[in-house]
């Protein structure tokens, strides 16, 4: 079957140039941002983070994820973020080589707060219990043992 023909979403974060691009754009804003070009009150002082950009397929749409650090003020930073959309899609569209500048959007990136949720979870007097009932096996032991 040619390439072009592959099903929508094989791959989980898109395809190998979704992938690329997003990444390019990711250090654009990223750089934009730690240079402090965006000149905004509700921006200043505060150290933002960009973990990821997601673009679409057709590469016009990019979902910036970014988290400032220490998770505070996160509606403002994202208010403020939105009010500088245009500022950012001309510095994006001259730093990164594409045909058309993407839109933007911006989101709050709650893996952080997943990730510390699944950690308290694995602290809890329940869990612990059931990782002390066996402290000698390992899962991986035992299909060692099978082969």
């Amino acid at each position: 079957m040619p390439r072009h023909h592959q099903k929508k979403g094989s791959a989980p974060g898109g395809s190998q140039r979704q992938l690329r691009v997003g990444e390019q754009v990711r250090h654009a804003i990223a750089d934009i941002l730690a240079q402090g070009s965006v000149h905004d009150a509700d921006l200043e002082g505060h150290i933002i983070t960009v973990p990821e950009v997601r673009m679409s397929p057709d590469l016009k749409l990019a979902t910036i994820y970014v988290m400032p650090l220490g998770g505070r003020d996160t509606e403002l930073v994202i208010t403020a973020l939105d009010r500088n959309k245009k500022f950012l899609r001309g510095e994006v569209a001259r730093r990164v080589n594409l045909k058309f500048a993407p839109d933007i959007r911006f989101r709050v990136d709650e893996r952080f707060d997943e990730a510390e949720r699944i950690e308290k979870l694995l602290r809890t007097p329940a869990v612990q219990k059931d990782l002390d009932k066996n402290p000698d096996q390992n899962p991986d032991s035992d299909r060692e043992e099978e082969q």
